[in-house]
Formats: structure tokens, C-alpha cells, sequence
């Protein structure tokens, strides 16, 4: 008997504002395959093919979960990304703010007068 699995799991875009949506469709087609691989036990398939689907099912839902983490890793970069940017224009604009030293006035002490 031959097993023959279709791998569901494409390539996923990683796009700030599709990140969300793009991990609950990988979550669900994750508990589709653990569902599917918890199945395969009462099947009536013969023990090799049943044990060939085993392993597909496995990878595959290891690459889901790879697609998941990766996507999860890119959303955290880019907020801190953000965060840093915002940081660096708080900086920037606290630097115009500041009244220029008129011609270093003040800027030193005389402590021996």
C-alpha cells in the first residue's frame, strides 16, 4: 500500500501586518495534523504505510511549528525595531529642544576668584 500525504504547509510571508492571521491559519493547520497523527492509531492501515504517514504528519507539523516561531521571532524584531526608532526620535527631538549656550557662557566656573 502506498501513503501518499500533500504537504499543506507553504511558504509564509512574514509581513507586519499579516503576521496574526498567518499564525492562527499555521496554528489551526497545526491541530489539524496532530488531530490527523492521533488518528492514524485506530486506522486500519498496515504498519509500515501507517508508520510512513507517522513520519510525514511529524515533519509537517514540525515545519508548522518552525513557520510559527520564525514568524513570531520576525513580529518581536520589528517591534523592537520600532521601539528603537522611537527612542532615537525622542533623543532627537530633546537634543532641538535645548537652548543653545550663548557662546559658552557660563559653561565654565572660575573657582580661584
Amino acid at each position: 500500500m502506498q501513503v501518499s500525504v500533500s504537504s499543506s504547509a507553504g511558504q509564509v510571508s512574514s509581513s507586519s501586518g499579516g503576521g496574526g492571521s498567518e499564525i492562527a491559519k499555521l496554528q489551526k493547520q497545526l491541530q489539524t495534523l496532530t488531530e490527523e497523527l492521533k488518528g492514524l492509531a485506530t486506522s486500519d492501515m498496515e504498519p509500515k504505510a501507517k508508520q510512513q504517514k507517522a513520519k510525514l504528519l511529524q515533519a509537517q507539523i514540525q515545519m508548522v511549528q518552525a513557520q510559527i516561531t520564525a514568524i513570531q521571532r520576525a513580529r518581536q524584531q520589528e517591534q523592537q525595531d520600532a521601539q528603537a526608532r522611537k527612542m532615537e526620535a525622542a533623543a532627537q527631538a530633546a537634543r532641538e529642544q535645548r537652548p543653545p549656550s550663548a557662546d559658552g557662557l557660563g559653561s565654565q566656573v572660575d573657582t580661584y576668584a
